[in-house]
């Protein structure tokens, strides 16, 4: 499986580009939903570059790691208002569509929106829901990681060695080799110490 390990420095110059997207394309949200993991810190980003106040949350459960748990479906509703309201919702990928499936349906059931918009920092071509917004395409599929989610995907990767990682050494040649990643050291040895620390509990 191909990965890429995306920086804090490239994921705030995505989620700039994003908003800088709905912005030009106005009337700015006046409530943005963040979908929950994946959303939190792009949907921030876009509130602060939006002067938006109103920001919140629900959360669909589809992906722990890089292995899909079955169909999408909402865990954490959302509790805003949203009759009348011009709604943003925020993920960082759109990879089946899936996920926005559930959320938009959730979000109408509550009311009518006077507007509902998604964005995501990356846009999957595979993905069979287009997102009104992203800042950039993925024509090749890979698994993309984002800074806010490297341990989770990295150590689920370590998890699956056989043997298990004994070196930071080793544990970078199985990403290099398995996944294409080139990932930095001292993320790698924050893998191996959570690894340690969690196996032994």
């Amino acid at each position: 499986m191909r990965c890429e390990l995306i920086s804090w420095p490239q994921m705030y110059d995505l989620a700039r580009r994003l908003a800088l997207a709905v912005r030009a394309a106005g009337p700015f949200p006046d409530l943005i939903v963040a979908v929950a993991r994946g959303g939190y810190v792009p949907a921030r980003i876009l509130a602060d570059f939006l002067d938006v106040m109103d920001l919140t949350d629900l959360k669909v459960e589809h992906y722990r790691g890089a292995h899909r748990m079955g169909a999408a479906r909402v865990r954490y509703p959302l509790r805003a208002g949203v009759d009348g309201r011009r709604v943003l919702v925020v993920d960082d990928v759109t990879d089946t569509g899936d996920t926005f499936d559930v959320a938009l349906s959730h979000i109408r059931s509550l009311g009518t929106p006077a507007a509902l918009h998604t964005a995501v920092l990356h846009h999957k071509t595979v993905a069979r829901l287009e997102p009104d917004f992203h800042a950039a395409v993925v024509n090749r599929w890979r698994w993309i990681i984002y800074p806010w989610a490297a341990m989770e995907d990295l150590t689920g990767f370590a998890r699956e060695m056989q043997p298990p990682p004994s070196s930071v050494q080793a544990l970078d040649e199985h990403l290099k080799r398995e996944y294409g990643l080139h990932v930095p050291r001292p993320l790698l040895e924050d893998v191996l110490l959570l690894l340690s620390q969690t196996d032994s509990r």
